[in-house]
């Protein structure tokens, strides 16, 4: 059974709209002021959806994304065997990172730190790292919320942090 959102509302983190607003504004933050690039974003969420098989996020696309010239052909790679695809190296070290961080980042993450700092700035590391674990558990908690809707691949607004809720007036004029 899936679960919907409130009644007014478009996503299910409505149920706590002051925490929604709170992560709305995080989040819009950390893709469109964030330091890292908005297409290498992207690659690493396509990798979180498809690991996870999350449907609804394996079809939404943020236009940041597209506009940097990530296409449709690239994220086609985005999956087992990426290494050996036609991805930027720049994607595959991310990608790599990725996997990584979401899978035992103890033991996975090291090996890879060297690469990854070559590639990568301080704050742009921090924010892929962040984008993993985020981008995992977004992707687990909407396959938990019951079966998705089969959407087409739809390209929506990249996220801003001005997108905050406002509590309505309880009594309105």
């Amino acid at each position: 059974m899936r679960m919907y959102p409130p009644d007014g509302g478009s996503t299910m983190f409505e149920y706590a709209p002051e925490l929604n607003a709170v992560f709305l504004r995080f989040y819009g933050t950390l893709w469109s002021e964030g330091a890292l690039d908005q297409a290498t974003k992207e690659v690493e969420r396509m990798r979180s959806a498809r690991a996870v098989g999350c449907e609804t996020c394996r079809n939404l696309r943020f236009a940041g994304a597209r506009d940097e010239g990530l296409t449709e052909e690239l994220l086609d790679h985005v999956d087992d065997g990426y290494g050996a695809s036609a991805l930027p190296q720049r994607f595959k070290t991310a990608l790599e990172w990725s996997d990584a961080v979401t899978a035992y980042p103890v033991t996975d993450a090291p090996p890879l730190r060297a690469a990854v700092d070559d590639e990568f700035t301080p704050p742009e590391l921090a924010e892929l790292t962040l984008q993993a674990g985020l981008a995992l558990a977004f992707a687990k908690a909407m396959v938990a919320w019951g079966p998705q809707p089969n959407i087409p691949i739809t390209v929506l607004p990249t996220p801003t942090p001005d997108f905050v809720y406002e509590q309505p007036d309880a009594n309105p004029a």
